[in-house]
């Protein structure tokens, strides 16, 4: 049996993780001033994606959950505004 404080690391991996890299291709973007490779649907998909898992799971008071998939998401979204941005000029 697992325990729970591996239990609750194993929820804390993801909402760490996952916002960490997705704030490393935004701070890419943010400080290069270029959006060229970054693909638009991609992290539009991601966003959908997160918000699709934090909905299914159904935890939504769960901090690991909000943080990992949500926060993800609004970071995912904020790329892709970006990537527009930056696209057009």
């Amino acid at each position: 049996m697992i325990s729970q404080f591996v239990m609750e690391l194993a929820g804390w991996l993801p909402g760490v993780i996952f916002p960490g890299a997705t704030a490393l291709q935004l701070y890419k973007i943010w400080k290069g001033g270029t959006a060229r490779g970054v693909s638009i649907s991609t992290w539009s998909l991601f966003a959908i994606g997160n918000v699709g898992l934090y909905i299914y799971a159904q935890k939504y008071a769960s901090l690991q959950l909000i943080v990992g998939l949500l926060g993800t998401a609004v970071l995912d979204t904020v790329i892709v505004v970006l990537a527009l941005a930056r696209e057009r000029k």
